[in-house]
């Protein structure tokens, strides 16, 4: 979910990725035969309901309640396991050839079969489609789905990519009914016939309400009877009112800093608690390697060694965040710090202005900062703008800020009419492949001109290839070592995780972590 063309990746409340919670409710008994609707209010809006389009948080929070996928993350872990599958696994050593077989039974929230038909029908539709708001991007890999039998699934890939259980683990991997779908065309209705453990009752412009699908066969032991979600569409005035009027049960990604503070500082009877956890979210400026100004070294350089993290994380963000020094963020098998060792923590005229000498710049860079306002998290424009107080204050940078719609903001990249712009990342699954090989990879998601043979050619097909993830961190590393040098983009920060809850309301310890599924199966209210 990759800048997914997306959501608001930013320290708000409750990212849609990584990290263990802490402080949080404990587990309730309550089930679906006794257990209560849970109300979720979201700021972000679902962009579709059909799983070949939607690549954004909203999208694919409906389609992992809704939808299963071959495999799923467990809560609290990173490895996927069977789900509608009772085995997986590659069939030769070069990773290249993926055989899963399917439970016996399966059936879809209506009452039909699944069967290894449905599988195939699922990929083959979403590659057909091709929908640029859609998770086809994932798979370029993918050459060929074959179905011996019934319960038999094989995936014959170009390349070998021994992070393809992951990828299919994930949102894009939801199967949905051949009978119900049309098989080169996206579905218009607002409806979805899955097999997951909620079925989608009805989808307006302002809430989803999904009850128990009681055909459900898989790992979920669902704790509640129903979920409704409210959509907020960026009124995080609307949202947080609606918590304190006891409207909504949960406040999920939409909330600010400030927000967070005041519940965190209301009197203990006020009924509500934020549940804070880590994240793999991350920002990061990007600059236009064919622009004539963030195209130089030096002006890169030199943004890097003046930049200050900690003034932002304090100032814009009140503590939401933690600075980021590297691609791959904390937590994430592979990670360093490749920006801390090459620039440091604290900003350095003195090496900023050498930067720019060496590249023959006297003068002062005039540059501006493109932002998005609410794309990337309702302080993006205010982040920006202390981004550029920090470079002209160092008299080096005559830098200023403009912010457009999201979807102006897009088409001009794509045009390259942008040198400085802001991007932010929630994992689609959690390794460190989806933070180098989307960027650097062939069709390279930041659109910013830049390329390494090396990364692109060497590096990422072989941690791609590689079953034993853990042996692949030092690659990483010197892949991350290559980025910092040529500074194609810079690491600002990765978010924090924030839920806000009524104190009656449990399980959301299970609900975030590094998988990026929000499990609605696992909430109750008590």
């Amino acid at each position: 979910m990759n800048m997914r063309n997306q959501w608001p990746v930013l320290p708000i409340v409750a990212g849609l990725a990584s990290g263990l919670l802490t402080g949080c409710g404990s587990e309730s008994g309550d089930s679906a035969e006794n257990g209560s609707n849970v109300v979720v209010g979201m700021s972000d809006d679902v962009l579709a309901t059909d799983p070949a389009s939607g690549y954004d948080p909203g999208s694919w929070l409906l389609f992992n309640n809704v939808f299963q996928s071959l495999l799923s993350f467990p809560k609290g872990g990173t490895e996927p396991q069977p789900e509608l599958a009772q085995a997986c696994n590659f069939t030769d050593t070069s990773t290249k050839v993926y055989k899963c077989t399917l439970k016996d039974g399966l059936k879809f929230s209506n009452g039909d079969p699944l069967t290894s038909k449905d599988v195939k029908f699922s990929f083959d539709r979403m590659l057909k489609v091709n929908d640029a708001a859609g998770p086809a991007i994932m798979f370029p890999m993918l050459d060929a789905v074959e179905t011996p039998n019934a319960k038999t699934v094989v995936f014959n890939l170009k390349v070998a990519d021994a992070t393809f259980p992951s990828k299919i683990a994930s949102g894009a991997g939801s199967i949905v009914n051949h009978r119900e779908y049309d098989a080169g065309a996206l579905r218009k209705d607002g409806k979805a016939v899955g097999s997951g453990p909620y079925k989608l009752d009805s989808f307006t412009e302002d809430e989803a309400v999904f009850s128990v699908n009681e055909n459900y066969q898989g790992t979920a032991e669902v704790q509640n009877s129903g979920v409704t979600l409210k959509f907020f569409h960026g009124d995080r005035g609307a949202l947080k009112k609606a918590l304190q009027a006891k409207d909504v049960d949960i406040a999920y990604r939409g909330l600010s800093a400030a927000d967070i503070a005041d519940v965190e500082q209301a009197d203990s009877d006020s009924g509500v608690k934020v549940i804070e956890g880590s994240s793999a979210e991350v920002q990061h400026l990007v600059f236009n390697m064919d622009d004539p100004v963030a195209g130089k070294l030096g002006v890169r350089q030199a943004i890097a060694h003046l930049i200050d993290r900690d003034a932002l994380i304090e100032d814009v963000y009140q503590g939401t965040a933690t600075p980021l020094y590297s691609i791959i963020p904390a937590g994430i098998a592979g990670h360093n710090t490749a920006f801390f060792d090459t620039y440091g923590a604290r900003p350095s005229k003195a090496k900023a202005e050498a930067a720019l000498r060496a590249d023959g710049i006297t003068d002062k860079v005039k540059i501006t900062l493109w932002s998005t306002p609410s794309r990337y998290g309702p302080a993006t424009d205010e982040e920006l703008q202390a981004i550029a107080a920090q470079l002209n204050g160092s008299g080096l940078f005559a830098a200023d800020v403009k912010s457009v719609a999201f979807d102006q903001y897009e088409q001009d990249i794509a045009a390259g009419k942008y040198g400085v712009y802001v991007k932010g990342w929630v994992p689609d699954y959690p390794d460190a492949d989806n933070f180098t090989a989307p960027f650097f990879g062939e069709g390279n998601v930041l659109e910013n001109n830049y390329s390494n043979d090396t990364i692109s050619g060497s590096l990422i097909p072989r941690t791609a290839a590689q079953s034993d993830r853990a042996a692949t961190d030092d690659e990483y590393g010197e892949l991350q070592d290559m980025v910092a040098e040529d500074v194609p983009l810079l690491p600002v920060w990765q978010a924090k995780q924030y839920a806000v809850v009524r104190e009656e309301v449990y399980g959301l310890e299970y609900c975030l972590d590094a998988s990026t599924v929000f499990r609605f199966w696992e909430i109750s209210k008590g």
